[in-house]
């Protein structure tokens, strides 16, 4: 699409969009046979790895993306970075943009002020998380005045910043901290009826694990759409850390190939991007998702070679509507 015509595509976007509320657009981006595309970001923690960030961020906006999200470092050391980095994305590339947003080490003022800023910056959505425990803490206790919850967090969203959408985490293999399948199940409900609207998922390596925990979820009634999010192995030493954080299961066959090669070598990224790119087809396909979420780490090339590879469903259609 020649850069004149995207330009009044997107402001054509605008205008109809206006009309409507962030929580709709964000609904409206997997709805009525639309595929929903976005990708996750972190702060760089230098000015070289911001650099790098956008510079990357130019190849992956070609496929035109329905939103682009930045992370929230640990007990809000990043913060304002986070909104710099979503506000940069919008006004650069005319993406609309979420930030991420924990109840880590925060009192309600501190999120409201947050939240103020978000909505000056122009920020779309917000992923509202409970976030993980501070490091050498094992269990996550909220500070005075704060959040112990996503449900809260969500709920105090929804009615002190309406115009925003929400997004939350879901996990298709149970939280790490759940007791169990169900409490875990009951926890996202409540963020749901919190006024979530859309699941996005934890990163997940058999895609049968997401279609049971999507099928739990429509029997206990969640109805917002879940999105699958996929982070692709470009090598078996970040597949390791990864899984050590979330525990997300690694198939055996998937793990063979990649240590059939050196860490970190080009055998081991095209492994992982194939596994990728297969599971990205079969979620489509077979599963019928209407949208994935790429877990990026700040770098294009493994995504963008999934989506050259493949013919997403409606995408030139939809994915400016």
């Amino acid at each position: 699409m020649c850069a004149a015509w995207r330009v009044r595509v997107n402001a054509a976007k605008r205008t109809v969009l206006s009309t409507i509320s962030k929580s709709s657009q964000l609904r409206h981006a997997y709805a009525d046979g639309r595929f929903g595309l976005s990708y996750e970001f972190f702060p760089p923690k230098t000015a070289e790895g911001e650099a790098d960030l956008f510079e990357h961020f130019q190849e992956l906006v070609k496929y035109n993306p329905s939103f682009a999200t930045c992370t929230y470092g640990a007990g809000g050391s990043t913060c304002e970075k986070t909104l710099a980095i979503a506000s940069r994305l919008k006004r650069d590339y005319d993406v609309r943009v979420a930030a991420h947003l924990t109840c880590v080490g925060a009192t309600r003022a501190d999120i409201e002020a947050f939240l103020e800023q978000a909505r000056e910056e122009d920020v779309d959505y917000i992923m509202a998380l409970r976030g993980d425990p501070p490091k050498g803490e094992k269990k996550f206790v909220p500070v005075a005045g704060g959040f112990g919850y996503a449900n809260e967090l969500v709920a105090f969203i929804r009615e002190s910043y309406p115009g925003f959408g929400i997004a939350v985490a879901g996990y298709p293999e149970t939280h790490p901290e759940a007791p169990n399948r169900t409490s875990d199940l009951e926890n996202l409900r409540r963020k749901v009826d919190a006024g979530a609207d859309v699941v996005v998922s934890q990163l997940f390596y058999d895609n049968e694990d997401f279609y049971r925990f999507r099928d739990r979820c429509e029997a206990i009634g969640i109805e917002v759409p879940i999105i699958p999010g996929i982070l692709p192995v470009t090598a078996v030493s970040q597949l390791k850390r990864v899984v050590a954080l979330c525990g997300a299961h690694v198939p055996e066959a998937l793990m063979e190939r990649l240590e059939v090669h050196p860490d970190k070598s080009q055998g081991q990224f095209d492994v992982g991007v194939y596994h990728a790119t297969r599971q990205v087809e079969d979620l489509v396909s077979r599963g019928g998702c209407p949208g994935v979420h790429f877990y990026c780490l700040n770098k294009s090339r493994a995504v963008a070679t999934i989506l050259r590879t493949l013919t997403l469903p409606n995408i030139e259609t939809f994915r400016h509507a």
